[in-house]
């Protein structure tokens, strides 16, 4: 197994290699356009471009500013759609798959422009022949690739677009279940049975490339550095301790797939959201991500060790468990209109979400005045990363558990900051643990001070990120408010100076949310589903109502 995942580019460590046919032959050019798989190994799109005689082959990565360009008007560094944590990652892996592809004489050419622009202009100026590019489910992608297509149809270019991203094709799940996506993990597990190519090894070495041709009059540049792209110069604890690329993520792959027993044993709800010096998970999802690594070779990595195993989990807790549920979510996303929104989304619930931009931005900034969602917070900022049950936590505080703001809103926040930020699994998670699909009991909720001090007692996760309690007793790390003046005093941390009160109270807020849920699924159930706006206003009044009769109530009776 173990030679199976430890990969280089010189020499082929599994008996499939990828050889090329004779580049002298034709005089052809392909074009192989890098946007995710960022790889070398089980990249069918490659392999395609630089085979069938081949005798030139441009492999192109194209900067969109709109995504790359510094925008100072953000609330965290970085582009209008992206932090600057997730860029650096970007460039990393591109600057890894351009160290790779010289290894095998060739080069990455990196172009500047709006994307569709740039791939006209080259498939034409080079006199591109054929087209290889990995196939995206994502919206953006779909309309981006369907105007290449139409192009490269019109002048006559081949053009071969294959699902490499995913271990299933997700129309294929979608046409096998009568046209609509499965709405359930069991279900869709059903459908899927096993993936057609996982019965023989994957091609995951290529010995040489063809040469890149003449460029023309094209603008090429090497991968841009940070600076370059004119961001500041960012000290190092401010960035994710993450590095981007292939080879990055293939040395994780091998050192996780070296552990057998914990592979073997491997069950989600287990992990400690809490350990961050060694984090409970692979860490492979922003390399999944930007296809750095591919998930079938993750899966047949994973299937090695499980064959050897005495005993191991099963899906959906399993490792392989996780391969899936990403699968899930990009067939549901692929198969469900408006699935980044909650209206005119047909599986999302309809309801009326506050708009409290001072909540939000409390949450957002670590202002919460709860140490546990605040230090999670401020993983995300810094790393860009968290574990996947402090990601359900703080999701859970801003929508239904505390908060009740809208779950869009969180979601834009995640991703900006996450440099695993994917479009269905991103938007689906959001909807899953909002109560807004998928999962719908509303009233098991992730405590804000409970659920941390279960992992970690002594506050380390706390006193790591919010160093401001760091000299705080264990007895009141999760909850500083409750901790007498002289205790405060003693920590350096006055609460409400040093550190923030509060911004609810949880016990008042989360029955509250649970009312308020409540509420909105008796509507959506009397409508069927068919909740209009003015209806969620309706129902938004009641709850302002009700909230200020029951803080009347409260108040304490003058004396005559």
């Amino acid at each position: 197994m173990a030679a199976h995942c430890s990969l280089t580019f010189s020499t082929p460590c599994l008996p499939h290699k990828l050889t090329n046919p004779s580049m002298a032959s034709g005089s052809s050019s392909s074009l192989i356009w890098f946007r995710k798989g960022l790889r070398i190994h089980d990249n069918p799109a490659l392999e395609y471009a630089s085979s069938k005689g081949s005798r030139f082959l441009y492999p192109v990565f194209v900067i969109d500013p709109h995504y790359m360009e510094p925008d100072p008007t953000a609330f965290s560094p970085g582009s209008a759609h992206a932090g600057v944590n997730r860029i650096r990652f970007l460039l990393e892996s591109l600057a890894d798959l351009d160290s790779s592809l010289r290894k095998l004489g060739s080069r990455l050419l990196v172009l500047k422009g709006e994307p569709c622009e740039v791939i006209f202009r080259c498939l034409k100026e080079w006199d591109i022949k054929r087209l290889g590019f990995e196939y995206d489910t994502e919206p953006y992608y779909q309309a981006l690739d369907i105007k290449v297509k139409n192009y490269a149809s019109a002048v006559g270019i081949e053009v071969f677009s294959p699902v490499s991203h995913t271990l299933f094709n997700p129309s294929d799940i979608i046409q096998k279940n009568g046209g609509r996506p499965p709405l359930s993990y069991q279900s869709f597990m059903k459908l899927a049975g096993q993936p057609s190519w996982a019965s023989s090894r994957l091609s995951t070495s290529i010995s040489s490339l063809p040469p890149v041709g003449d460029f023309g009059n094209s603008e090429i540049s090497n991968v841009p550095t940070l600076q370059e792209l004119g961001y500041e110069d960012i000290g190092e604890d401010e960035l994710t301790p993450f590095r981007g690329g292939e080879s990055e993520a293939l040395k994780r792959l091998s050192c996780a797939m070296n552990d057998k027993e914990w592979v073997a044993k491997f069950e989600k709800p287990k992990g400690d959201p809490s350990a961050f010096r060694k984090p409970a998970t692979t860490v492979l999802s922003p390399y999944l991500k930007f296809g750095c690594l591919s998930s079938r070779y993750f899966y047949q990595c994973v299937q090695d060790v499980l064959k050897n195993a005495k005993s191991h989990t099963s899906p959906p807790v399993s490792l392989l468990g996780q391969l899936l549920w990403r699968d899930f979510f990009y067939t549901v996303a692929f198969g469900t209109p408006y699935f980044d929104q909650m209206k005119g989304n047909r599986i999302c619930k309809q309801i009326p979400w506050n708009v409290d931009d001072r909540l939000l931005a409390a949450w957002r900034d670590a202002r919460t005045g709860f140490p546990w969602i605040d230090a999670i917070m401020v993983q995300l900022q810094k790393w860009g990363w968290m574990h996947h049950l402090a990601r359900h936590c703080v999701a859970c505080f801003l929508t239904r558990g505390d908060l009740f703001v809208h779950w869009e809103r969180g979601r834009d926040i995640f991703e900006r900051l996450l440099i695993d930020s994917d479009w269905a699994i991103n938007n689906g998670n959001w909807l899953w643990l909002s109560c807004s699909s998928f999962f719908y009991q509303y009233n098991r909720i992730y405590s804000p001070i409970s659920f941390g001090r279960k992992y970690d007692p002594n506050g380390d996760y706390i006193r790591h990120f919010l160093p401001v309690l760091k000299d705080m007793p264990k007895e009141y790390i999760y909850e500083p408010w409750t901790a007498p003046v002289s205790i405060q005093t003693k920590a350096q941390c006055i609460i409400g100076k040093d550190y923030p009160k509060p911004v609810i109270s949880h016990d008042i807020a989360s029955k509250e949310c649970k009312t308020k849920l409540a509420e909105a699924y008796d509507l959506n159930k009397r409508l069927n589903g068919s909740v209009g706006d003015e209806d969620l206003n309706i129902l938004r009044r009641k709850f302002e109502e009700d909230q200020s009769q029951e803080s009347k109530s409260k108040r304490p009776k003058s004396k005559n």
